[in-house]
């Protein structure tokens, strides 16, 4: 429907208003309220708009947001979202949307303001009985307080032909003082490319509708900037003054994080991010207003405290010095350099884990609850072990060993087993093992395993376990003990 259309019926509201309301639901998007609000005008999936069948089972569809925060929001911090239709059907390769947020204890009640990044959306306003609106406006005026985004005619044009999904992309404004929790309702169509005539009412459309709650995240007041006094990488894991693309960085300094924020004391995991913080499978940048920069890029947050914050490296290409800088809330830290390079490979070995003059590395058997260690040593740690055979498969962990295939980036949730684009090898002093799995740890963000065959003909003793990836060795001295 072209804009021009949309001012008719704005104009002709007195003689729609002795009509069952119609939803003209052309290309150009739909009119205001069949995003799925509570009282509203449905989800289109009605006649006049675009029929199809809503939410069917055998559509096998989803819609799902890109949520730059998680499932918070910070009052008055505008974040951009990303709205993805899929729908497996092969004659599905035409894609639209409705989208509105409210306040979720008044769904009737506008939660933010919306504004479009590019031609392929628009944000129109409309009043409570959804019959005065108009497209892209830059506000909406008193008298029409609620706000829809949805997609234009370019972006629906620009949507055809793609199979399997769509996405969608602007900015939300949130309230700029916490409402409580705030309902995102979206309501999105997969359409098929050849429609009828009359009104798009085309049956073999799916229409898919959900909604998303966003709680609010603790909003602190510290206007002091933070002081970075030292960066590493994580201490457990060789403690390097350098990191690579993934690595864990242990960044420590003062005024890092609000000593107020109700996360530092949380009863499990105190300071640690949560799965409520999570996008899907795609980690937080920002935690409790707290956000830190590498090499101008956004590293993935999982601890605060006010003098340590444990972070992420996004990926990059850059090698050498490059800048960090923590923001707290309002206020950014200057500029630390720290070295950068391609791989900066860890093993799982903290300090505290030795005896005897040896330090240990951290690995099980394939149960995952027996450690590798002299049974005596292991119960003095406070841990159930026992000493590896040659032919046992024992399992090792790391960080910061660079790509891998399939392609898992930082910062997201791996999903499946993968393999290093750079292999490693492994050795009980000089005798090589074979290394049986070397790649991401499923379940888990930026943590590799390690499978590895001890090897056989090897006499009772602790041996060093050297490693090399690409022929370089890893810097780490550790042990493990081997038992007949």
């Amino acid at each position: 429907m072209e804009q021009k259309r949309k001012l008719t019926i704005a104009k002709g509201a007195a003689i729609v208003a002795a009509l069952p309301f119609i939803l003209w639901a052309y290309e150009t998007g739909p009119d205001p309220g069949v995003a799925g609000v509570p009282n509203e005008n449905g989800t289109c999936a009605q006649s006049g708009c675009h029929v199809g069948t809503a939410n069917a089972a055998g559509n096998k569809g989803s819609i799902s947001i890109a949520f730059a925060n998680g499932t918070t929001y910070t009052p008055g911090v505008k974040q951009h979202l990303m709205v993805t239709i899929a729908d497996p059907a092969s004659t599905q390769q035409a894609w639209g949307f409705e989208l509105t947020a409210r306040v979720a204890s008044t769904p009737a009640t506008m939660a933010g303001t919306f504004t479009s990044t590019d031609t392929f959306t628009q944000v129109i306003c409309s009043t409570t009985n959804f019959q005065i609106f108009r497209p892209t406006p830059p506000g909406c005026p008193a008298n029409e307080p609620l706000q829809y985004v949805e997609h234009t005619t370019a972006g629906y044009q620009n949507s055809r032909g793609h199979s399997g999904s769509y996405t969608y992309q602007f900015d939300w404004t949130p309230p700029a003082s916490s409402v409580g929790n705030i309902t995102i309702y979206v309501a999105a169509n997969a359409a098929t490319i050849a429609q009828p005539s009359a009104g798009n009412a085309n049956p073999n459309d799916h229409i898919y509708a959900t909604t998303f709650t966003l709680t609010p995240a603790f909003n602190c007041t510290n206007t002091t900037p933070p002081t970075i006094t030292s960066i590493d990488s994580a201490s457990a894991y060789g403690g390097y003054n350098y990191f690579a693309s993934g690595t864990w960085l242990e960044i420590k300094g003062t005024n890092l994080a609000d000593p107020a924020d109700p996360r530092l004391t949380a009863a499990s995991n105190p300071g640690q991010w949560t799965s409520a913080d999570f996008n899907g499978v795609n980690a937080p940048t920002t935690l409790d207003g707290i956000s830190v920069s590498v090499n101008g890029k956004p590293a993935y947050v999982w601890y605060l405290s006010p003098t340590q914050i444990n972070v992420q490296a996004p990926e990059d290409t850059a090698t050498g010095n490059v800048g960090i800088t923590v923001t707290n809330c309002k206020a950014t830290s200057t500029q630390t350099i720290f070295n950068r390079q391609a791989l900066a490979p860890g093993f799982l070995s903290p300090t505290n884990y030795a005896a005897g003059g040896h330090q240990y590395l951290v690995a099980t058997f394939t149960d995952l609850v027996t450690y590798v260690l002299n049974t005596s040593t292991g119960a003095s740690f406070g841990l159930n072990s026992r000493p590896a055979k040659p032919g046992d498969i024992i399992v090792a962990y790391g960080v910061g060993f660079g790509d891998v295939t399939p392609s898992t980036l930082p910062g997201v949730v791996a999903s499946g087993a993968t393999t290093l684009v750079n292999p490693i090898t492994v050795s009980f002093g000089s005798t090589p093992a074979t290394v049986d799995y070397q790649g991401l740890y499923v379940g888990f963000v930026g943590l590799y395993e390690f499978y590895i065959t001890v090897p056989s003909g090897l006499a009772n003793g602790d041996y060093q376990i050297n490693v090399k990836q690409n022929g370089v060795a890893v810097p780490q001295t550790m042990y493990l003990t081997v038992q007949n």
